[in-house]
């Protein structure tokens, strides 16, 4: 486990693309932290590190935007999803097997359901106005 402290955003989006680069297709990120912590602003730094020509937004009503990068990523907002009929009527398992990075925010909301699977988990706390601290962990469910 590895924590980091940002001061700005700034400092957010040079450590989400620094993170960015370590990914590959396959990779699973788990996002954890409350509302408005910045989830959505470092998947947009880590898709801009990773090559993307999209517009990068929450999906939180569509639950999922795909991207064109590097190699394809896939976004998730699971904030609605409380089950595992809800998750799987999502198709979120036939995304597991199509070599995309996923990025999952609200990922608390489903990680009973994903046992087994390699994680990184990335934890985002609110420290101030801009600063947080970021806690990366790697390893299986």
């Amino acid at each position: 486990m590895e924590k980091f402290i940002v001061k700005s955003e700034a400092e957010t989006a040079a450590f989400a693309k620094k993170f960015a680069e370590t990914l590959k297709p396959g990779d699973i990120v788990a996002f954890k932290g409350g509302l408005g912590v910045g989830k959505t602003t470092f998947t947009r730094y880590m898709c801009e590190a990773l090559e993307t020509k999209d517009d990068v937004s929450s999906p939180t009503f569509a639950l999922v935007h795909c991207y064109r990068a590097k190699f394809p990523v896939c976004h998730f907002d699971m904030y609605r999803i409380n089950s595992f009929d809800d998750l799987y009527s999502t198709g979120f398992y036939d995304y597991l097997d199509s070599g995309a990075v996923l990025m999952i925010e609200w990922s608390e909301n489903v990680i009973d359901f994903l046992e087994g699977e390699e994680l990184i988990t990335v934890e985002i706390k609110r420290l101030g106005d801009t600063e947080r601290e970021i806690t990366v962990e790697r390893g299986e469910r």
